[in-house]
């Protein structure tokens, strides 16, 4: 039977939420990593390695890493700094597992790779160097490079969110980069400059399985699909009870399906719509959702979730998990159609993840 673990990073540490038993029980290990702030914890499969990123002002940025699923960590900074002269960095954001490396989001955004397995990082210099760059506006949480996302059979290819200047593209390996924003909104901006080439806060960004480029964004005006690398956006948000939201999680197997937490709106308090908790799901791209909510408060929920803390596994049928900022933990074995609280109480949970362990 498979063991599932879950990777919770939170305002005051790591945590690991356990089940050997078929998902039925689980158990909290934590908090690690020296009650760091963990913005997100990622997990590499092939060497059941896990890996936390965090750090803040105070004490800078690093990457933790165990390779004994907890029992043990060891951090770096080693390399993740700015030339000289250049605002310091403040904080890892985002991790994300390539084919040739480790791959390291921070603030103020920036990209870096590990070719050590996070012990020494270098500066992607090529995207800070895009000339956009003094465009880049920071977001309600900086200016963060917050999602990464690699194609596991061309090490070539990379995606970047960056709020809030939208999503970028590199075909070769990170030496250069184009922006990827054509059909996303920026509500925000005069109404004749809606829909510019950079400048769009865009909240979450994840790739559908099945090894095509197609792309999904949660930004913060709207929700879209691009099937083709992100070069043109096409708006799905028709059904959903808000444009905006912070997560997105794909399914591990088919391309159509999508699971979200919509907000109630960037102005409006940014939690559950009517203060009921759902996740939303769809089937078919986008097309049409439907609102999952058997298990979930539908009273008094007036939580949220941030970008990084919905994820899915690849167990049949998957499951899918999220956390809240009050420290509540959530999951559901058959894919949304029925939830369960594993955890409340939790410090403020930035992001979640899995490793399953066969």
């Amino acid at each position: 039977m498979s063991k599932v673990l879950l990777l919770v990073g939170t305002k005051k540490g790591a945590f690991l939420v356990e089940s050997n038993d078929g998902r039925r029980s689980w158990t909290i290990k934590g908090p690690f990593c020296e009650t760091w702030p963990i913005q997100h914890m990622i997990a590499d499969p092939a060497e059941r390695t896990i890996y936390a990123a965090g750090g803040n002002a105070w004490f800078g940025p690093a990457v933790w890493k165990t390779t004994d699923l907890g029992e043990t960590w060891t951090h770096s900074s080693a390399g993740l700094a700015y030339e000289e002269g250049e605002e310091p960095v403040a904080n890892a954001w985002s991790l994300a597992v390539g084919p040739d490396g480790l791959y390291a989001g921070v603030e103020p955004a920036g990209l870096f790779k590990s070719c050590d397995g996070g012990e020494t990082w270098r500066h992607v210099a090529g995207l800070r160097a895009h000339p956009s760059r003094t465009q880049w506006q920071p977001g309600g949480g900086g200016l963060i490079l917050h999602h990464i996302v690699t194609r596991g059979d061309d090490a070539a290819q990379l995606w970047v969110g960056i709020s809030s200047a939208g999503v970028f593209h590199s075909a070769d390996g990170g030496a250069t980069w184009e922006p990827r924003n054509r059909g996303t909104r920026a509500d925000y901006m005069p109404e004749d400059q809606r829909y510019p080439e950079v400048g769009q806060c865009v909240h979450s960004l994840v790739m559908a399985p099945g090894g095509s480029d197609r792309l999904y964004q949660q930004n913060h005006c709207g929700m879209y699909r691009s099937d083709d690398g992100g070069r043109v956006w096409t708006s799905i948000e028709d059904g959903l009870p808000s444009t905006f939201g912070f997560p997105a999680a794909a399914h591990p197997r088919d391309p159509d399906t999508l699971f979200l937490l919509p907000l109630n709106g960037d102005i409006n308090g940014r939690y559950m719509p009517d203060a009921k908790a759902a996740v939303w799901r769809t089937r078919d791209a986008g097309a049409t959702w439907s609102a999952l909510r058997d298990g979930l408060p539908q009273q008094n929920a007036y939580f949220g979730v941030l970008r990084q803390a919905l994820s899915t596994d690849r167990l049949e049928p998957a499951g899918v998990y999220f956390g809240t900022g009050g420290g509540a933990l959530f999951a559901s074995a058959d894919e949304g159609e029925s939830w369960s609280c594993l955890a409340e109480h939790l410090p403020a949970i930035s992001s979640v993840e899995t490793l399953v362990i066969d």
